[in-house]
């Protein structure tokens, strides 16, 4: 079986699309909001141009996805697989935001748990790259059992390099949580 970055996931609360083009008006709807953004390295990708930007490297990244919430079929949020090394057999998961109506209810587990049980049947290592102020993206990150292992500047797509903590889980650490 070949490694896909963007495979159909769903569990009982919301299925995760390949991002497609003609999403950006259902995702900036949910971008939109700069609560969203407020503990993000880039706090302005609320805005309309900022967000374009952030969406056109989510299309060419070709591992992004739409969230969307099964029992009303709402867009809720977006995330994505990126920097796949099958050498190194490792991938990150990131990028991610949610609806604020989101935050809290299960959704970010359930989805990284998702993502997570695909990616550990193609790589030994996931990692994830977290705004040093994001306390909460961090606060989610370790209750999944991923460890900070590193500080380091990242490129984002059409913005200005930030810091970021780099946080990893192996797939043996991932199956002894399960």
């Amino acid at each position: 079986m070949e490694f896909t970055l963007q495979p159909v996931l769903e569990n009982e609360q919301v299925i995760l699309l390949p991002l497609e083009e003609t999403d950006f008006p259902a995702v900036y709807a949910v971008a939109s909001d700069p609560k969203v953004w407020e503990q993000h390295p880039n706090k302005d990708r609320w805005q309309h141009d900022l967000f374009r930007t952030f969406f056109e490297g989510a299309i060419q990244s070709k591992g992004a996805f739409k969230i969307v919430e099964k029992a009303t079929g709402q867009v809720i949020g977006s995330t994505r697989y990126y920097d796949y090394d099958a050498t190194a057999s490792g991938l990150a998961i990131g990028y991610t935001f949610y609806g604020t109506a989101y935050w809290g209810t299960g959704i970010n587990p359930g989805v990284k748990k998702l993502m997570l049980d695909h990616a550990f049947q193609f790589v030994d290592q996931v990692y994830f790259h977290i705004g040093v102020n994001n306390i909460r993206s961090q606060v989610a990150i370790g209750r999944l059992g991923a460890k900070n292992i590193a500080t380091q500047e990242v490129n984002y797509y059409g913005e200005p390099p930030k810091l970021n903590y780099l946080y990893r889980i192996g797939k043996e650490e991932w199956e002894a949580r399960k």
